[in-house]
C-alpha cells in the first residue's frame, strides 16, 4: 500500500500543484486570475493575496480605494486599492469570490530583479492558502489545495 503524502492527499480531494524555488528561496506559483496568467509568489505571512497596480487592467481588475495600509518585505504604510470578485485558479481549484489588494509591487520586483530572480505579479497570501486548505510539501515542492 502507497501512503505517501501525495497519494493520501490526492484521495483526499486534493489537488497538486508544482512550485518553483526562486534565488531568492521563496517558492513562485502560477496562478489564474479573471482568465489571465501570471506569476505569484508563494507567502504564508502575507495576510492577505495581492496584485501589483501595473497589473490591474492585465488581470481585469476593478480597483476601489481601500483604508488599507500594506506593509511588508522593508516597505511600511503603503496606500492600497481594493478589488473584489475575481476568479482564481491555481492548478484545479478555483474561487470566484477573491478579493485582492492592490499595491505598489516595485520594491518586492526590485528585490527579486536584483538576485537574478523574475519579477512577479503578486502575492498569493494566507487568505487563499486558508480557503483552499492549502498544504506544502517544502521538500517535494508541492502544494495541495483541496477542491
Amino acid at each position: 500500500m502507497d501512503t505517501t503524502l501525495k497519494n493520501f492527499l490526492l484521495d483526499k480531494g486534493y489537488t497538486k500543484v508544482k512550485l518553483q524555488l526562486t534565488k531568492t528561496n521563496h517558492f513562485e506559483v502560477k496562478a489564474i486570475i479573471n482568465g489571465v496568467k501570471g506569476l505569484f509568489i508563494l507567502d504564508t505571512g502575507a495576510s492577505n493575496s495581492c496584485v501589483g497596480f501595473e497589473a490591474i487592467k492585465t488581470f481585469k481588475l476593478v480597483a476601489e480605494d481601500s483604508e488599507i495600509k500594506a506593509a511588508g518585505a522593508g516597505a511600511s504604510d503603503m496606500l492600497t486599492q481594493m478589488s473584489n470578485k475575481n476568479e482564481i485558479k491555481i492548478g484545479k481549484w478555483k474561487n470566484k469570490k477573491v478579493a485582492l489588494v492592490l499595491f505598489n509591487l516595485s520594491h518586492v520586483n526590485e528585490a527579486l530583479i536584483n538576485h537574478d530572480a523574475q519579477p512577479v505579479d503578486g502575492i498569493i497570501g494566507a487568505d487563499i492558502l486558508k480557503k483552499s486548505k492549502a498544504i506544502i510539501d517544502y521538500d517535494k515542492k508541492q502544494l495541495y489545495l483541496k477542491l
